[in-house]
């Protein structure tokens, strides 16, 4: 038995809209790619194409975060340094595992 069942309708032209809880737990959205893997049995088996799973909501803000640091927007409580520094290194990427030279205050 399925934890969630949905039904959706095809269109005259065959468009099905993924229903809001199925696009929930692929974590698709606008512009996402879906797989349907159809089975011997009949069983059809939709997936998320890519292999990571990214928030929209989480990359939306990212994105408008990106925007403003590099124009310097919204950021002017950070010390003046610390601004010119995310303006240069705004576009560049990040190695979360490399090591951190130096000492860190939190």
């Amino acid at each position: 038995m399925p934890t969630i069942h949905e039904q959706a309708t095809v269109t005259a032209t065959g468009r099905l809209t993924l229903p809001r809880s199925v696009r929930q737990v692929l974590g698709v959205g606008i512009g996402d790619a879906v797989a349907f893997d159809v089975h011997d049995d009949d069983r059809v088996v939709i997936s998320r194409v890519s292999g990571e799973h990214e928030d929209p909501a989480i990359q939306a803000f990212l994105g408008v975060l990106a925007r403003d640091i590099r124009r310097g927007k919204r950021v002017r409580q950070l010390p003046k340094a610390l601004i010119q520094a995310m303006q240069t290194h705004g576009g560049s990427g990040v190695d979360p595992d490399e090591e951190i030279e130096g000492d860190v205050a939190l």
